[in-house]
């Protein structure tokens, strides 16, 4: 299996970034880690071993990305419009330095963002502020009302970054109408503490009209045996 690593500056968040690719062929996924998760967690806990026949016979390519929630959402130390606005900071890393990488990579492909727990919230986060950088977002076993990392704010940008509080109130078609070309996966466990927040997230979703799947899972479904049969089902 192809496995190269790649580093450089980045200027949206002007420190050292890193990510790992594995595959050079087939859609290119974007994995977001779990939370503080870094770019060498899927490899560590073994999902991309679990995907690596789907990987070497060309039909996935994984782009493992890093985190920095831990200068984000984590950082008791900034303000909640500080976390905020860092996250903006990382959500440009993503779109202005590792998409263009991955669509230089594959030119014409159609793009899939991937993530389980916090990964799920930043896949879906930035699929809709910015609709037309993927095709496909698989969301497993999410969280996303980001006013409990954010001291419960959501004016300014503490808005911005939580999709539980900007998207009852989305009406602009500039965003719906590519979201609703887009295939949205959300799965989560039943017994997942987080999974009401997936229902209603699936339910702003289908009331605007983008159609988005909803699958509740039996049981707490919040670990890596259980992520590892999700992708088989949904990715």
């Amino acid at each position: 299996m192809s496995r190269t690593y790649r580093t450089w500056h980045s200027p949206a968040l002007d420190r050292r970034m890193e990510l790992l690719t594995f595959g050079e062929r087939g859609m290119p996924v974007v994995v977001f880690p779990t939370s503080r998760g870094r770019f060498y967690q899927w490899e560590d806990f073994g999902m991309v071993a679990h995907l690596q026949d789907r990987i070497d016979s060309g039909n996935l390519q994984l782009w493992c990305v890093d985190s920095v929630d831990s200068e984000s959402f984590y950082d008791d130390e900034r303000t909640p419009e500080e976390r905020a606005r860092r996250h903006v900071a990382y959500e440009r890393h993503i779109v202005d330095e590792v998409l263009p990488a991955v669509a230089e990579a594959n030119p014409g492909s159609q793009r899939c963002l991937l993530g389980a727990s916090f990964g799920a919230f930043h896949a879906v986060t930035i699929a809709l502020r910015y609709p037309d950088v993927a095709r496909k977002v698989v969301c497993l076993s999410g969280a996303y009302d980001a006013a409990r990392w954010l001291g419960s704010v959501r004016q300014g940008d503490c808005y911005f970054v939580n999709p539980l509080a900007f998207l009852p109130g989305l009406t602009d078609e500039r965003y719906l109408a590519p979201l609703r070309e887009t295939e949205i996966i959300i799965a989560t466990g039943d017994l997942d503490p987080n999974a009401s927040e997936s229902r209603v997230l699936a339910a702003h979703l289908q009331q605007k009209g983008v159609p988005a799947a909803l699958h509740v899972w039996r049981g707490w479904s919040h670990d890596w045996p259980y992520w590892k049969d999700m992708v088989d089902a949904y990715l």
